[in-house]
């Protein structure tokens, strides 16, 4: 058994902490700076795991609502619905069928990755440990740029889906090089527009990732105290996890109506033309 002095010695220092708590589980390792051939496996599993139980929720509160009096799980899934439905009718004006509910699942994806921060930091590091495994795991897909640039991408996809069926093709394509100076300023009408689709789509991925990335940071920096083994450190991982994590709560939700209501305004825009 090794004695205290090397325990304390191979210890990680705060910035080999953090570090090892913000690497990623990829499929091998990167060697640029920028290369799309890596795979983030925990934002990829965690992403599909909270859509799936998203889902199930959403399913299990269709399949067995009822006409009478509503429980209070049915009463909380119709006010969430009624919510989205205001918002989309609000912003959308057009057919609903589909981007009501989408906006609904973007809502509850979001949240319930989002909510994946309130697990303890060191919790998955610890079953690898008694697994014996040393890997780099985070939970919080939102927290990684690369998962939520990945849905904005799906955004601007949607954005030129939508922009093709309610304007046409050749409608669309006019707009883009007529709007907002007219037809003679052709190429700077087509830059700016591109410029507005690609801050659209960038703003919409780092905005949700820069709160939860500050968010984890400092989970990180609050577990760090309890490291201290003094009275402080223990009360002030108490008090001050105890606070960050109430008031995340907010930033939780807020980041997911924030992401849900940007999608739809993006795509209400797509239904009207300069």
């Amino acid at each position: 058994m090794p004695s205290a002095t090397e325990t304390a010695t191979h210890a990680p220092t705060p910035s080999e902490y953090i570090a090892h708590h913000l690497g990623q589980l990829t499929s091998h390792h990167q060697e640029k700076m920028i290369d799309f051939s890596v795979i983030n496996m925990d934002t990829l599993f965690w992403s599909l795991m909270m859509g799936a139980i998203g889902s199930f929720i959403l399913w299990r509160a269709a399949r067995h609502a009822t006409w009478g009096v509503p429980g209070r799980f049915q009463c909380f899934v119709e006010m969430l619905v009624e919510m989205v439905e205001d918002q989309s009718k609000a912003i959308i004006h057009g057919n609903r069928s589909f981007i009501a509910p989408l906006a609904l699942t973007i809502f509850v994806w979001v949240v319930l990755m989002n909510a994946l921060d309130f697990l303890p930091v060191d919790l998955v590091p610890a079953i690898f440990r008694v697994l014996g495994l040393d890997l780099h795991h985070r939970i919080v897909p939102t927290a990684d740029l690369n998962g939520t640039l990945g849905m904005a991408l799906g955004m601007l996809a949607l954005l030129f889906y939508y922009n093709v069926k309610i304007k046409g093709l050749g409608g669309w394509t006019h707009e883009l090089i007529s709007a907002p100076f007219g037809i003679w300023l052709l190429p700077f009408n087509l830059l700016l527009n591109l410029i507005e689709y690609i801050a659209r789509t960038v703003s919409l991925g780092m905005r949700l990732w820069g709160n939860m990335y500050a968010g984890e940071l400092l989970f990180l920096l609050i577990a760090l105290l309890g490291s201290t083994a003094t009275v402080f450190g223990f009360f002030g991982q108490v008090i001050a996890g105890t606070m960050w994590s109430i008031f995340h709560i907010l930033i939780v939700i807020l980041q997911a109506f924030i992401f849900m209501m940007l999608t739809l305004v993006y795509i209400g825009q797509a239904h009207e033309g300069h």
